[in-house]
């Protein structure tokens, strides 16, 4: 059975759509707009994880990213407990302007000046603790260690 060239045509689009949609959903739902964020966080009752991060120069970040932030067992926890919000300040690809000034002002507001900077506010946006640097224990490590900032 021969298909026509514009059936083929739209079966290809479609599955490139499906595919471009499930390639975000494998970053782990990590938001750029913290009024995004914090809108989610008030209505879900579930404190804000910020990541100041150099996703793609930062080896330390890399690092946590790969044997933590990546890992099921991390997303797990985060899907029940925690709205992620990506501050990122990439060297190799350019933000758009309003999401690197919002970041600016967050690195300011936070003063999270190394990277990788774990910071986590409540839904009101004050800060409850921070991790500052890598840490090392994996995923089990760093559940541990934002339980221990949890009011």
């Amino acid at each position: 059975m021969k298909i026509p060239a514009s059936r083929s045509f739209v079966w290809i689009i479609a599955l490139l759509l499906i595919g471009v949609a499930g390639a975000g959903a494998q970053e782990g739902n990590w938001l750029t707009d913290i009024s995004q964020a914090m809108a989610q966080a008030k209505s879900s009752n579930k404190n804000v994880l910020l990541d100041f991060t150099g996703s793609d120069w930062c080896p330390w970040c890399i690092k946590m990213d790969k044997e933590v932030l990546d890992t099921k067992q991390f997303k797990d926890y985060a899907d029940k407990n925690l709205v992620l919000m990506l501050v990122d300040f990439p060297q190799n690809k350019q933000l758009p302007q309003k999401v690197q000034d919002q970041n600016n002002d967050l690195q300011k507001k936070y003063g999270a000046d190394g990277f990788p900077t774990f910071i986590l506010v409540d839904k009101d946006g004050n800060v409850l603790g921070q991790q500052v640097g890598y840490l090392e224990g994996g995923p089990d490590a760093f559940i541990a260690k934002l339980g221990t900032m949890k009011k």
